[in-house]
């Protein structure tokens, strides 16, 4: 089927997806832009996959502080090279991601970061809790399973729904500007800033 110009911006500024992508994209999901940013996003997945080894020692330190002074962060988010570090979009990325870690704070960048004792004593508190109202074992296990995805969804980073599109999640999003940029992008790491508070 024939695809719109239209249909094809409307894409790209959804997924920061290259032109021809975008068409043929659109060709395979006979214009349905919510199927074509689906098939983009996996194919972005794949490209983040490949992109994963390369090594990514560019990059900009990220910042924001908050209105009232009070609260302020600073993340490292690295890429491949300098072009790409001074590019706009990624430039606003880094921001956004420091905007956001002000608002969500997470503990972590991702789950291998959660210390093991953190995880033990978390799952720990879940099953004395099961325990108490007798279900079975392999139910208790399948409920642990939920919690700690939850746990994860709210303490580390990439997992967070992210502040600037939250049907997506951060490590989404951080595909989505792999794609964008056809380079490795990786968030390395962040300080979180509150006052009366220990740093995070």
């Amino acid at each position: 089927m024939a695809v719109s110009t239209e249909g094809i911006k409307q894409l790209r500024k959804k997924t920061g997806a290259g032109i021809l992508d975008c068409k043929k994209a659109l060709e395979a999901s006979d214009g349905n832009i919510d199927d074509a940013v689906k098939s983009l996003r996996e194919k972005g997945a794949v490209l983040a996959d490949k992109k994963g080894e390369r090594a990514a020692a560019e990059g900009i330190i990220g910042e924001y502080l908050h209105f009232n002074n009070k609260v302020g962060v600073l993340v490292e988010v690295n890429c491949e090279t300098d072009f790409v570090a001074k590019n706009e979009k990624f430039t606003d990325f880094a921001h956004s991601i420091a905007m956001h870690i002000t608002a969500n704070n997470p503990q972590w960048i991702d789950t291998e970061d959660v210390p093991q004792e953190v995880l033990d004593e978390e799952k720990d508190i879940y099953k004395k809790q099961l325990e108490k109202e007798n279900k079975p074992e392999n139910i208790i296990d399948k409920i642990i399973e939920g919690k700690l995805k939850k746990f994860y969804e709210e303490n580390c980073l990439l997992k967070q729904p992210y502040a600037e599109d939250d049907s997506i999640s951060v490590e989404q999003a951080v595909q989505d500007l792999i794609q964008a940029t056809g380079e490795n992008i990786k968030i390395s790491r962040f300080v979180r800033f509150q006052v009366g508070e220990e740093t995070s």
